[in-house]
């Protein structure tokens, strides 16, 4: 690793009860269930022993912030909140399955699960939109340590677009790799930008299930 360049544990927040039902959360805030819990402590137990670990950051959201502070009391490290790691606004759809979103609206339904880059729900966020604002977050957090290691709590979606920017898939892409509950992928940041060194660790899970995002809604 260069000198200048940032390590980043990119963490998915613990399992939370509208992950079970594959329900949009998206920026409603939902605490984790006991399984999410259970996951923040292992989370907590596994980053004990990463080395030179300079901070944690989180998004503002209890399910993040939750696992978060899991990490926090183990590793005594201060948990700084960052809004910007928030979920994407899923406006009308937020609450909603992908059944429920069919028989709220079919067209818009379509339009939201096919990636359409501006199509933007009433009330929430455009994909474009969000994928600027996450990746400003990313590079701001990052850019505050260079040659340092940081953790950081966020959701699936904001994980999602980290993954994108990393690999240089566009917005549009289907997407085909996992974000589990808890994951924990690695990334650097330097001066041409993100690289994936690993994603979606969960071994410190070990036999427990998370559930993936591949869906869309269960950020």
């Amino acid at each position: 690793m260069s000198s200048t360049s940032t390590r980043i544990l990119a963490i998915r927040h613990g399992e939370t009860s509208w992950n079970v039902d594959t329900r949009f959360q998206g920026q409603i805030d939902i605490d984790l269930n006991p399984k999410g819990q259970w996951q923040a402590e292992q989370l907590a137990h596994s980053l004990a022993e990463e080395n030179e670990l300079s901070a944690l950051y989180s998004s503002d959201l209890r399910r993040a912030q939750a696992t978060a502070q899991a990490v926090a009391q183990r590793l005594r490290l201060p948990v700084q909140i960052d809004a910007g790691l928030r979920e994407r606004h899923g406006g009308v759809f937020q609450g909603r399955t992908l059944t429920e979103m069919d028989q709220h609206d079919a067209d818009l339904a379509r339009r939201w699960r096919t990636r359409e880059v501006d199509f933007r729900p009433e009330g929430g966020e455009s994909l474009r939109d969000f994928y600027e604002r996450s990746l400003a977050a990313w590079a701001r957090v990052a850019a505050r340590h260079p040659g340092q290691t940081v953790a950081v709590v966020a959701h699936g979606g904001v994980l999602d677009c980290l993954y994108r920017a990393a690999t240089g898939l566009t917005l549009e892409a289907p997407r085909t790799w996992k974000i589990a509950n808890a994951s924990v992928s690695r990334l650097l940041f330097h001066s041409e930008g993100f690289a994936l060194m690993g994603w979606g660790d969960t071994q410190h899970l070990e036999s427990s299930v998370s559930l993936d995002e591949s869906s869309d809604v269960n950020a």
